[in-house]
């Protein structure tokens, strides 16, 4: 395959949240609005009324996402202003000042092409923009189906089991995290290498990769985030980690009541590095699948 899907989702002013095919991927913050140049012609040059003009700063996230299209219809959502994950949305009036909005594209460049709409085919596009003074409910969600001009591979995820009560996994799954959590204070990328073989080898071959080649990345990552400062990730309890169902209810995704992964650690220079972790339980057993 010489061509990437790439999603790319822009917000201004307000928080957002890129859905492909029922997995979240990208997520932007609520920035709050920055003071740009007053306007002239009031009290101190801040116009009639002596306030500045403000202005939201844009924020831009984009991700490949071979590894979550499927072959014919893909559903793809812009959610704005979502809950933390885990929690329900709570539904209230906005009054919208014409300064937020959201855009979600998925683009289709070339191999080695930047994603971006100027140079890139735009497959679908999903836009968030309340004009001043209409009256919104949030969160918001903008929706739609698109077939995409590519044959995909039959991916595992798609055919996993839905958990029907996640509570009973709680345990569980907070096991699992902390015995890859644990190899990773340690210097050693095994234990996730080994829960994560399946998710490895189908983004070999989204995306054309020699999967030796991939597992040694991953094992080389590990081991020098270890070397220039000890990996030290946070253990979860069952009462700490949050499982979030995704691709209707096939997948469970580990977060931190925050919304982080709950596979990270500090990294030398003051960083984050995260792991995320979206498991199918089959059989009694956790699988990395995405």
């Amino acid at each position: 395959m010489d061509r990437l899907l790439v999603l790319r989702l822009e917000s201004v002013g307000i928080a957002a949240e890129a859905v492909f095919n029922g997995v979240p991927l990208l997520r932007t913050a609520a920035a709050a609005a920055a003071p740009v140049a007053p306007v002239t012609g009031g009290p101190e040059d801040g116009g009639e009324d002596g306030t500045a003009a403000v202005a939201a700063s844009a924020q831009v996230l984009s991700l490949s996402v071979n590894e979550f299209a499927v072959a014919g219809g893909n559903t793809l959502e812009l959610r704005v202003q979502p809950p933390p994950p885990g929690q329900p949305p709570e539904t209230e009036p906005w009054l919208s000042d014409g300064q937020r909005g959201a855009c979600l594209r998925l683009l289709l460049p070339r191999m080695g092409q930047r994603a971006h709409p100027e140079t890139a085919r735009t497959l679908a596009q999903l836009d968030w923009a309340p004009v001043a003074g209409q009256v919104v409910e949030l969160p918001a969600l903008v929706a739609k189906s698109v077939d995409l001009p590519i044959n995909f591979a039959r991916w595992r995820w798609l055919d996993a089991p839905v958990v029907a009560d996640i509570g009973t996994l709680q345990a569980a799954a907070a096991s699992f995290v902390q015995t890859l959590a644990l190899g990773l204070a340690r210097g050693d990328a095994e234990p996730l290498v080994q829960a994560s073989r399946l998710r490895l080898e189908e983004l070999a071959q989204a995306y054309q990769l020699n999967l030796a080649d991939a597992v040694g990345r991953l094992r080389l990552r590990v081991q020098q985030l270890h070397a220039a400062q000890p990996l030290r990730p946070p253990m979860p309890k069952p009462s700490t980690l949050v499982l979030r169902a995704v691709a209707d209810g096939r997948l469970l995704e580990c977060l931190t009541p925050a919304g982080q992964p709950a596979l990270h650690s500090v990294v030398a220079g003051g960083g984050s590095m995260t792991w995320p972790l979206r498991l199918a339980h089959i059989e009694g057993r956790f699988y990395v699948l995405r």
